[in-house]
């Protein structure tokens, strides 16, 4: 399969969108798994990632979501689909509010930090915070760590990453001028530039919540193209390495 990153105005969408958000969020839309993979599929998003906030996000649902996710089908309306969580993570230890015996049996796991559930500290106690929530063998990638909120030793981070076979994201909504995470441009410059020279690889992601937004990453893009980091590096740039390199 050909790049479908490189011409963001011919081709809108990308293909595997591992972050969004269904009503199980909590707060953002009322769509289902189904509305979110019928829109996938008229989007021609080949994988579907469902990723949502674990339960110590107020109104968010609780384990028992989560647990019942294997019995979800596999695929919808044509399109893959893959069950996840964006747990959050509690606390400096890395503590996560998913338990390990069923985020085993999930087929990834996003680790975020989110106010007010994580209380920042320095820059040395939330990369350790990461580090150790990468000890949960279900975890694959790392969430909006452009946070400035959340400041990180992104050399760290990123070695730390490699080692543990986990991606940092590119957040798409991170680089949007309304977002609520205010000013995470220059925090994912950082990151990106330590990707590019520590060759860690990394995703883009829409972290749609609702089937509105799904696949759109076109900010991503953008500066990904204005620090021409190296495309090789984005492991959903086509679905065939994000299913067998991201989640296997």
């Amino acid at each position: 399969m050909t790049s479908t990153i490189t011409s963001p105005t011919i081709i809108p969408y990308i293909k595997a969108d591992l972050h969004t958000h269904t009503c199980a969020s909590g707060h953002g839309t009322g769509d289902r798994i189904t509305d979110m993979a019928r829109e996938a599929a008229r989007r021609s998003i080949e994988l579907l990632g469902i990723s949502d906030h674990g339960p110590a996000t107020l109104g968010s649902a609780d384990l028992s979501y989560f647990r019942s996710l294997i019995l979800c089908e596999r695929t919808r309306f044509g399109v893959e689909l893959r069950y996840g969580a964006e747990a959050n993570i509690l606390d400096a230890g890395g503590a996560l509010d998913i338990p390990d015996d069923i985020l085993g049996n999930l087929d990834f796991c996003i680790i975020s930090m989110h106010r007010p559930i994580y209380t920042s500290g320095s820059a040395a106690e939330n990369t350790r915070a990461y580090i150790r929530a990468m000890r949960h063998k279900k975890v694959r990638f790392i969430g909006h760590c452009d946070d400035p909120r959340f400041p990180v030793d992104y050399r760290e981070l990123v070695q730390a990453s490699l080692s543990a076979g986990v991606m940092p994201e590119l957040n798409n909504v991170s680089l949007l001028p309304d977002s609520y995470r205010k000013d995470c441009r220059a925090g994912a410059i950082k990151l990106l530039d330590t990707c590019a020279v520590l060759s860690c690889p990394i995703i883009l992601s829409s972290d749609s919540h609702g089937h509105e937004h799904l696949g759109e990453v076109t900010e991503a893009v953008n500066l990904i193209q204005e620090v021409n980091f190296p495309e090789t590096l984005i492991r959903n740039r086509n679905t065939a390495r994000c299913t067998s390199t991201s989640l296997r």
